[in-house]
């Protein structure tokens, strides 16, 4: 209980709580402090049970808290009566355990409420989904249900695939951009086709080209998937003719004798199988299914069931015991001529379910042997494209394996180090691309300065004019006049440039050499500035450590401070119960000392011990009285039923005939007179 007490205030104490219980303040919570502090947790879970328990009644929180708990599928120790007593009345040893999981497993119950909000379906009730648009709609929603499932599958497969949103986002606008500069470079290139001559034509013709190309590849494609069917029909009829070759050399020097016996055992062990073997295990298995229903059928047992059942047990052994005793010491002859038999026959049917379990192991060990070795054919077939080899052949591709492996680890090192080298050359392009950026800032800025603004994108755009110019004289020849009179121009556009950019160029120079000192430097501060941020963060992580060790101790500290304060309250009340018990025991005053615990419980045990005599004695008269009384009780009882009889006797009498009463009377009278 101390450990769970312990671990339920250091959650409570982190975030999104932030209590600031202890053990003891945590402890000495009411009932429904402690009912509060549970349903917050189960706020935490799912944010529909955030409210107030003071405002509903014990029931109504007892039944909401018990249905959030059910879809949560927590299991409680209790039966069901004592689990809800106790979740009613905040009962610790109730409560405490369901903080206790609901902190162990909180972000998988978050998300199992989440889901139990949309995958719990609605319960309608039969009169009612017989209505046409009832059912309808609940098969609507049904299916809806099942539309979430899938999506959350595929949402959590898209949490779980590595993918970051970022990423694809940073992609995504990296892709824009590049389809946004390729538009621009189509829509440059259209404008210069549109004046070459035929342009139509040659666009169709290059259209034309692509669809033929398109179309070699798929060619292409097909053939390739038609030698791997070749190659899997050519395997599959090795195989099939290597499972021929099998059964024929099974076959060779066998006989119809030898064929039909083997066939005769096989089905003898066949029909034993099915008919001794199986019918027992299940048998065995129907024995151990009612067993196991009559046992969960039958009602909880309480420790008295249990001893009553240990005593039957006990009974039950030892009258085997001695009925085996009895018939050992009859020893019958003719009996131990049958228990030699009897041991005989349990022998041979031990070793036929020996013999039968061995050949089943044997045969789910073949079964397992031939999947294992069906797997790898398929796994060689897949990577040799052939059939297992066997003999010569298969030492010569054991020798050729080991080459291709010795040569494998040289190409397998080779590879390692152009992955170093390209990891090296690719920090060495993203610095020098880093330099880039920086220079083409500062040499626009000096383009600005020197009044020639915009000449280092020209002559871009220059380049790539040229390059697209290069491309267009390969495509169509370099037939075209006026390609080369507007090469001429832009070779001379460019001569003009670079010789008005030749002095910014030599100004430059100097500054990019400023710059790479200025950079060097740079790198050195900052690598330092590193190396002393590091140590520092080192440094105020162990601080950080040490301070949270020593918040901690003081924390306990202080929590063993109260305990021991509380302690000592209530040693000192006892003591001071027991020198107030003293000083009434010893004290010479008659009123102080009945005040005693020890006086009062005296004339408290003198009280019940005279009641007790009296009781006996009252209980002895009873019984001795018993008798009598009983039988006064039966006469009263006769004498009872004898009255009502006349009484009975009298009212049948009255309801009779009048003259008939009045002859009655007269005759009486003269009997009288007589």
């Amino acid at each position: 209980m101390s450990e769970q007490l312990k671990f339920i205030v250091e959650q409570l104490n982190k975030e999104p709580f932030k209590r600031s219980y202890n053990l003891i303040s945590f402890d000495s919570l009411e009932p429904l402090q402690l009912l509060q502090v549970a349903n917050d947790v189960l706020s935490e879970i799912n944010p529909q049970h955030k409210l107030d328990i003071r405002e509903e009644t014990a029931d109504m929180t007892a039944v909401r808290m018990m249905n959030e708990l059910r879809v949560l599928k927590y299991k409680p120790n209790e039966d069901p009566s004592t689990f809800r007593q106790g979740l009613v009345s905040g009962y610790k040893p109730v409560i405490y355990p369901i903080l206790v999981w609901l902190f162990q497993k909180m972000p998988e119950l978050k998300k199992r409420a989440y889901l139990a909000r949309f995958l719990v379906k609605i319960e309608v009730p039969p009169e009612i989904i017989q209505d046409d648009q009832v059912a309808d709609t609940y098969a609507q929603y049904a299916e809806m249900v099942n539309q979430f499932k899938e999506l959350h599958k595929v949402s959590e497969t898209l949490k779980t695939s590595g993918f970051s949103t970022n990423e694809i986002r940073r992609d995504i606008t990296q892709m824009e951009e590049e389809k946004e500069q390729i538009l621009k470079r189509i829509e440059r290139l259209k404008k210069r086709v549109e004046t070459v001559q035929n342009h139509e034509k040659m666009l169709e013709i290059a259209r034309n080209f692509r669809k033929e190309q398109d179309r070699e590849m798929a060619l292409a494609q097909q053939k390739q998937d038609q030698k791997n069917q070749a190659l899997h029909a050519d395997q599959r009829l090795y195989r099939l003719t290597q499972q021929l070759k099998d059964i024929k050399q099974s076959t060779v020097g066998a006989s119809a004798e030898g064929l039909i016996k083997k066939l005769e055992e096989e089905n003898k062990v066949n029909a034993y199988l099915c008919q001794d073997k199986l019918l027992k295990e299940i048998d065995a298995k129907r024995k151990a299914c009612q067993d196991l229903e009559r046992v969960v059928n039958e009602p909880a047992m309480g420790q008295s069931d249990l001893d009553e059942i240990n005593s039957q047990i006990k009974t039950i052994n030892s009258d085997v015991n001695g009925l085996i005793e009895k018939r050992m010491m009859r020893n019958d002859p003719i009996d131990d001529k049958m228990s030699l038999f009897r041991q005989q026959a349990s022998i041979i049917s031990r070793k036929k379910e020996a013999a039968a379990e061995n050949l089943r192991e044997s045969k789910d060990e073949l079964a397992a042997c031939r999947q294992e070795a069906a797997e790898k054919r398929e796994g060689v077939k897949g990577v040799q494209g052939e059939e297992v080899l066997k003999g010569d052949e298969f030492k010569r591709y054991v020798n050729k394996l080991r080459g291709k492996s010795t040569i494998y680890k040289k190409k397998r090192q080779e590879l390692a180090e152009l992955r170093a080298e390209h990891g090296v050359l690719s920090r060495t392009e993203e610095i020098l691309r880093q330099r880039d950026e920086g220079l083409q800032k500062q040499l626009a800025h000096l383009e600005a300065k020197k009044g020639v603004s915009g000449y280092h994108d020209t002559q871009e755009e220059l380049e790539k004019v040229s390059a697209i110019k290069s491309e267009l004289d390969d495509m169509k020849g370099r037939t075209l006049e006026d390609m080369s009179e507007m090469v001429t121009k832009l070779n001379m556009t460019i001569s003009v440039k670079k010789a008005d950019l030749a002095p910014v160029i030599k100004e430059l120079r100097p500054l990019r050499q400023r710059s790479q000192e200025i950079e060097t430097s740079h790198n050195e501060k900052k690598s330092a500035y590193d190396t002393l941020a590091a140590g520092l963060e080192s440094n105020r992580s162990k601080l950080e450590q040490e301070v949270r060790a020593y918040r901690e101790e003081c924390s306990q500290e202080e929590s063993r401070f109260h305990y021991l304060n509380c302690m000592r309250r209530v040693i000192a009340m006892q003591q001071q119960r027991v020198s107030d018990e003293m000083k009434a025991y010893t004290s010479s005053d008659p009123t102080e000392k009945k005040k005693a615990f020890r006086d009062q419980y005296t004339r408290k045990i003198q009280e019940q011990e005279n009641l007790g005599k009296s009781l006996r004695d009252k209980q002895k008269s009873i019984k001795e009285s018993h008798g009598p009384s009983m039988k006064q009780m039966k006469m009263w009882k006769d004498f009872q039923t004898l009255m009502e009889c006349k009484r009975d006797c009298h009212l049948n009498i009255g309801q009779g005939d009048t003259s008939k009463m009045i002859r009655d009377e007269a005759n009486q009278e003269d009997r009288l007179i007589l």
